[in-house]
């Protein structure tokens, strides 16, 4: 279930080695220094990005801030180019009804950070407009972009890469040993044909047949790479006489296409002609992926037709060993991807093959089936693994909704799709997924059950963004909708949330008819999912504030063991902070913050982006209570940054707001004006986890000089540095080892509670405590470490 994803905005690691361009990542350095935009340009397979990554690489010691990639590649949608690029820099604005540029450019001020954009060219004019407003707000912000032609804004440096050095056209490196691998194609050959067949070096006995290949494939990274290894079954003089052949095809095929583009074609197309039947099916069925992919996907969008899913499985083996596909990750979690330039390739093969509809319909069907089985297994244990696994499809996700927004007769599974993914816009995607239902409600306004679902998850979303009219818009029109279908499941949703969007507006005695009506019909119906549990919740605090707190708690306490009882994460992290409430209006302040704790830790399980700054602001709260103003000042510092690009902190919520107002202003007077500008101006360099670890209290409190993020891990105080394994061993009580070997062993928190007599929750919060202590973010981190410091025995 989990998948293997690199996480967002971070370099990849280098599978291969990196071949020459020794002064050009030195001159690139130095134009960075100069320029703000670099932008590397130059035709497909010239080596750009791998070029761009390793200046980066280089330079990640340069930036405070570090160095982030959005890979827009994947991104197929000009309006969505700023989302790819906030989720690379780890901008927490899933949420906001604010222009999305705005509120990138309000995250990096500030900021001394390079940012990659790589592949630009099909997006271009977006990137221009997103660049232009960066690099206004963001004076330490530096940007090095990837892009077959300029970006085209002012002040751009344009830095033309060219083909590797070759012989007979330019001097080889200075230094070098060998004249011959002292031109950086040749280099580049031997390398990667030396991988293929051991002990494989070009010497002069075949120095001129390979200077000749590299020379017909103009010394292009890219085509040098796919000739390579193909040394296994082709001599150097096999592969230029093939290479001939391809050539002649191109006279009559391509004549428009630039030299060095039909060089590339001819190096793709000749390795295409080289695949069996079944791998050339493969290769073009395999481009319809925007992003990575698991075995299961590959499966299920290539099979058929012809191939068999057998057939798939040996098929893809094979276009890995000749370079074509690139595979990541081991056993359950090897994902599978292609180049940008090959995979275009792929495309044009199966525009070709007259099956073009077809395949990106089983595309689309597979990540439909994917949302309907998240939905349907959302309310248990399997929060997570669902969430982690959307995030590493979500190139794929974007791409089969944007066939159903594009290929007619299709918008109706458009707004089933959006619909049946509720659970992954209010959680990680809250902006994208107004994005989507926006579109898919537009171009479909035909009444259906289909629709009727979208616009009561469509009022949903808009009231997590704080946008209440537009929420009962949709909501509205929703229940009228409903009630003309008889579609009473509608109808109750539309209920809840019009109920959810009164409470907010403080119109509380009307939101409790509401959700009264809701609860009603959810029990009747005895249907369990997150949506119709949380209900319980929301009811318990409307009437907490009307006075009746025993009904609250209870309310809340039934949903939080229910969702116990599940092992459901989401709505039991609302119920536990609806309780923190309950209790903070009661003035039992050691309740109240025991159940925020508790909530933010579910939360930060789930990384909900949208309830941690309540968590965060509510303990500020408490301790300002408590009389610790410092730190309450500094919590209100980082729940400011939190909401700061959500645009409506506490969904805009009157009474909430003012609670916060005054908290605010208490701790102003304690501490004064210059010490709580202070706390903000320092709050806005702590990292996202360290903030939620420090509101935790799982750090000391931070003291010092403010540090800026990007500088070795612990330099900021409260922010502990990563323990060598040996101390984080010895860190780890002895139950805390035997619950990582459990988890190492695939063991869910229930069987770990029952093997080790305990509560499930006491088992969460050993795996919670793990986590923090070993630095890492999941159950698969926490196996990886065991499998390296522990026996079967700890």
């Amino acid at each position: 279930m989990h998948a293997v994803k690199r996480k967002a905005g971070t370099l990849p690691r280098e599978i291969t080695s990196f071949v020459g361009r020794r002064q050009a990542t030195a001159d690139i350095g130095k134009c960075l220094c100069r320029w703000r935009l670099v932008t590397l340009t130059g035709v497909g397979g010239v080596g750009k990005t791998r070029l761009a990554l390793h200046v980066a690489r280089r330079l990640q010691r340069t930036f405070p801030d570090g160095v982030r990639l959005a890979e827009l590649a994947k991104v197929h949608t000009a309006s969505l180019v700023a989302s790819a690029v906030a989720a690379a820099v780890e901008a927490p604005d899933t949420v906001s009804t604010r222009d999305p540029v705005r509120a990138l450019a309000d995250h990096l001020a500030g900021r001394r950070l390079l940012l990659v954009l790589d592949n630009c060219e099909h997006v271009r004019e977006a990137c221009a407009d997103l660049v232009a407003a960066l690099l206004r707000a963001a004076p330490g912000l530096r940007v090095l972009a990837t892009s077959r032609e300029p970006i085209g804004l002012p002040g751009e440096h344009v830095w033309r890469v060219l083909p590797l050095t070759l012989p007979g056209t330019q001097e080889p490196a200075a230094g070098a040993e060998d004249a011959g691998t002292g031109y950086e194609a040749l280099a580049l050959f031997e390398d990667r044909a030396s991988a293929a067949v051991s002990g494989f070096v070009v010497d002069k006995g075949n120095e001129n047949a390979v200077a000749t290949l590299c020379r017909r494939l103009d010394g292009l990274p890219l085509a040098i790479e796919l000739a390579a290894v193909r040394l296994p079954v082709l001599s150097v003089d096999q592969m230029l006489t093939r290479l001939e052949d391809r050539y002649r095809l191109l006279a009559t095929g391509y004549r428009d296409d630039q030299p060095r583009h039909q060089t590339l074609r001819a190096a793709i197309g000749w390795s295409f002609d080289l695949c069996t039947g079944l791998e050339q099916t493969l290769w073009a069925r395999l481009s319809v992926f925007a992003g990575q992919a698991g075995q299961e996907a590959v499966q299920d969008v290539c099979a058929g037709a012809g191939l068999t899913r057998e057939q798939v499985l040996s098929g893809i083996a094979s276009l890995v060993g000749k370079s074509v596909v690139c595979r990541t990750g081991h056993g359950a979690h090897v994902r599978y991807s292609m180049l940008e330039t090959i995979r275009d390739y792929g495309k044009e093969r199966l525009a070709e093959s007259g099956e073009e509809t077809a395949v990106r319909r089983r595309h689309r069907d597979h990540y439909l089936r994917l949302a309907e089985r998240a939905e349907a297994d959302w309310f248990g244990p399997r929060q997570p693994a669902w969430l982690d696994r959307t995030r590493a499809d979500e190139p794929d996700v974007w791409a089969a909704l944007e066939f159903c927004l594009t290929e007619p007769g299709e918008a109706r599974t458009g707004l089933r799709m959006a619909g049946a993914l509720w659970w992954y816009w209010i959680g990680s995607a809250v902006r994208d997924g107004r994005h989507w239902l926006d579109r898919a409600l537009a171009l479909d306004t035909a009444p259906s059950g289909e629709r009727a679902k979208a616009l009561w998850v469509d009022g949903w979303v808009a009231t997590g963004q704080g946008d209440v009219q537009r929420a009962l818009g949709a909501l509205t029109e929703c229940a009228d909708l409903a009630r003309r279908l008889g579609d009473d499941t509608a109808l109750a949703h539309a209920t809840q949330w019009i109920g959810t969007a009164m409470w907010i507006q403080d119109r509380l005695e009307e939101a409790a008819v509401y959700l009264e009506r809701a609860l009603d019909h959810h029990r009747a119906t005895g249907e369990l999912t997150s949506v119709t549990t949380v209900v319980s919740c929301q009811l318990g605090m409307v009437v907490g504030l009307l006075g009746d707190v025993e009904r609250a708690m209870a309310l809340c306490k039934d949903c939080v063991a229910l969702c116990e009882a599940h092992g459901e994460c989401w709505t039991r992290s609302w119920a536990l902070w609806n309780l923190a409430v309950t209790w903070w209006s009661r003035g039992d302040l050691r309740s109240a913050e025991r159940y925020a704790r508790e909530s933010l830790r579910v939360k930060r399980r789930i990384t909900d982006r949208l309830g941690i700054p309540f968590c965060v602001e509510f303990l500020a709260w408490i301790a300002m209570a408590n009389g610790d103003a410092e730190a309450a000042s500094l919590m209100l510092a980082m729940s400011e940054r939190m909401w700061e690009p959500i645009g409506a902190p506490l969904f805009g919520w009157g009474t909430l707001r003012g609670w916060s107002v005054h908290c605010r202003e208490r701790a102003e007077r304690t501490l004064g004006k210059d010490t709580v500008e202070a706390a903000r101006r320092r709050a806005a360099e702590i990292p996202f986890d360290a903030a939620v670890a420090y509101a935790l209290g799982e750090t000391r409190r931070p003291s010092g000089g403010a540090a800026r993020p990007g500088v070795p891990a612990g330099a900021l105080s409260g922010v502990p540095a990563p323990s060598a394994p040996g101390d984080s061993l010895l860190r780890l009580t002895p139950r805390e080892r035997q619950v990582a070997t459990l988890v190492a062993e695939g063991r869910s928190n229930r069987e770990i509670a029952a093997r080790l007599v305990i509560s499930q929750r006491t088992a969460e919060g050993h795996v919670d405590r793990i986590m923090n202590k070993l630095g890492v973010r999941s159950r698969a981190g926490i196996a990886s470490w065991a499998a390296n410091h522990l026996t079967s025995g700890a």
